[in-house]
């Protein structure tokens, strides 16, 4: 019985939230609103444009940060299951070359976009 009312609670929440949506929101399409929108970039203008390096290498520099830190995560767990504390020493020489990188890019200038 319990999975038939849940079965019928989300039922429900799902119409509810649907009729909201499509209810409440004002359409008002205008040129703007209209145009596709992709990256930041003018799709009015020419596509031809010579595109940034300056993006890459910050998309770059996210990518190499957020899969390091997704890396990190399962650290804590896999050391207490593990029982090696010599994980942590490998830990902290890997934040120490994640932060020295960081202070690198920093110190070079690729991390201010005001520049090019």
């Amino acid at each position: 019985m319990s999975l038939i009312n849940y079965l019928i609670i989300c039922f429900i929440l799902t119409l509810l939230i649907s009729t909201i949506g499509k209810v409440l929101p004002s359409h008002n399409p205008n040129n703007q609103k209209s145009s596709p929108y992709e990256c930041g970039f003018d799709p009015i203008n020419s596509s031809r444009l010579p595109f940034s390096f300056r993006f890459f290498l910050i998309a770059l520099l996210f990518l190499l940060f957020d899969l390091e830190i997704a890396i990190l995560l399962p650290l804590p767990l896999s050391s207490s299951l593990i029982g090696n504390n010599y994980i942590f020493i490998f830990f902290i020489i890997f934040l120490l070359i994640l932060t020295i990188g960081l202070v690198y890019e920093w110190i070079s200038g690729g991390l201010d976009w005001a520049i090019f």
